[in-house]
C-alpha cells in the first residue's frame, strides 16, 4: 500500500478516546484533558459516555470497543502525567512532538505560552486533526461560549506550526527546516506512541535526523514497548479476530531499556530517567487491571550533552 494515500490513524482516535474517558475520573488533581472529547465525532464519543458511565453495552462488537476505550483510559492516564510532568521541567522555546495525532498538548498546558510547538505527523492523520480542529471551534462559535470567533480552537502555545511527515519515507530534518525550526535553540523532543509502529532502521533514522537539529540544553521524551509475550499475544488475536480499530496498525519494533538507551547515546542523548508505566500508575494511586500494557510501555528521558 502506497503511505502517501494511507487513511488517518485509528489507533491515535483510540488515545483520544481514553483521555476523553479519563477526564476527571482518573487520578484526581493529576490528570485531565477537557480538550480531548472536543476532538471526537459523535459516534467515537458514544463508547466515550459508555465507559464513563460504567455501562457496557450489549453485543460482542460493541462491547469489544468498549473495553478498547477503557483500557486505554487506564494506560493512557499514567502515561499522560509522566510526559506532562517531563515537559513542565523542560519547558524551552521549541516543542517538537513526532506522530503528533490528535495531542491536545498545545491547547491545554498553560506552560507552554512561550513555546512554538511543532506537530509532525503523516499528512492524512494531520488533515484529519485539523478538520476536526475546525468542527470543534465552530461548536464553540455556536455555544458562544466565551465568545470565541476562531477558525480553529485557540491554543495555549505560542503557536503550532503543523508539518506533515510520513516517517517512512520522508525526511524530518528537511520538512522541519521548511516549517521553520531552529536548530540552533534548544529543542524539547515528545515521540509518544510511535515507536512501535516503526522499524528498527526507522526509529534509528528519526533518532539521526531529531539529533542533527539538537543543542546542549535539548531534551528528549521517549514511549515505546518493550518486548512482552502476553501484550504480543493480545495484539495478534485482536488482528486476527479484526475486533479492534487499530488492528491494522501492528507493531513493528520493540525496545529493552538499555538498547535504546545504547541508540540515544550513540547520537549524544544521555538517558537520565526511564520507568515503566506501571510505576506511574502506582504513583497515582490507579487500579492497574492492564498490567501486561503497564508493565511493557516506558516513558524515557534523555538529555542532550
Amino acid at each position: 500500500m502506497n503511505q502517501s494515500v494511507r487513511a488517518a490513524s485509528q489507533t491515535a482516535v483510540l488515545v483520544c478516546q481514553g483521555r476523553a474517558a479519563a477526564d476527571g475520573r482518573a487520578a484526581p488533581g493529576g490528570f485531565s484533558d477537557p480538550v480531548a472529547v472536543r476532538l471526537l465525532r459523535a459516534s467515537e464519543r458514544l463508547p466515550v459516555d459508555e465507559v464513563r458511565a460504567s455501562t457496557p453495552p450489549e453485543g460482542w462488537r460493541a462491547r469489544t470497543t468498549y473495553e478498547s476505550v477503557r483500557a486505554c483510559a487506564e494506560l493512557i492516564v499514567p502515561r499522560t502525567v509522566a510526559i506532562d510532568e517531563a515537559l513542565r521541567a523542560r519547558v524551552a522555546g521549541q516543542l517538537v512532538i513526532l506522530g503528533a495525532g490528535l495531542d491536545t498538548r498545545a491547547w491545554r498546558l498553560p506552560e507552554l505560552a512561550q513555546t512554538d510547538v511543532w506537530e509532525v505527523d503523516h499528512p492524512a492523520s494531520q488533515q484529519d486533526k485539523r478538520a476536526r480542529l475546525a468542527d470543534a471551534a465552530q461548536a464553540v462559535r455556536g455555544s458562544g461560549e466565551s465568545g470565541r470567533t476562531a477558525a480553529e480552537l485557540p491554543t495555549t502555545a505560542r503557536r503550532v506550526r503543523f508539518t506533515p511527515v510520513d516517517f517512512a519515507v520522508d525526511d524530518l530534518g528537511t520538512a522541519l527546516e521548511a516549517a521553520g525550526h531552529d536548530p540552533s535553540a534548544p529543542t524539547t523532543w515528545l515521540w509518544e506512541g510511535v515507536v512501535p509502529y516503526l522499524t528498527r532502521d526507522q526509529v534509528s533514522a528519526t533518532v539521526a535526523a531529531l539529533a542533527a537539529r539538537t543543542v546542549p540544553g535539548s531534551a528528549l521524551v521517549v514511549n515505546y514497548q518493550t518486548p512482552s509475550v502476553k501484550a504480543a499475544a493480545g495484539r495478534l488475536l485482536t488482528r486476527a479476530l479484526g475486533s479492534s480499530v487499530t488492528s491494522g496498525e501492528p507493531w513493528r519494533s520493540l525496545w529493552k531499556p538499555q538498547r535504546m538507551a545504547e541508540l540515544l547515546a550513540g547520537h549524544g542523548m544521555r538517558v537520565v530517567s526511564d520507568d515503566p508505566l506501571l510505576a506511574f500508575a502506582h504513583t497515582l494511586g490507579n487500579p492497574a487491571r492492564g498490567r501486561t500494557s503497564l508493565r511493557s510501555g516506558r516513558v524515557a528521558v534523555a538529555e542532550s550533552h
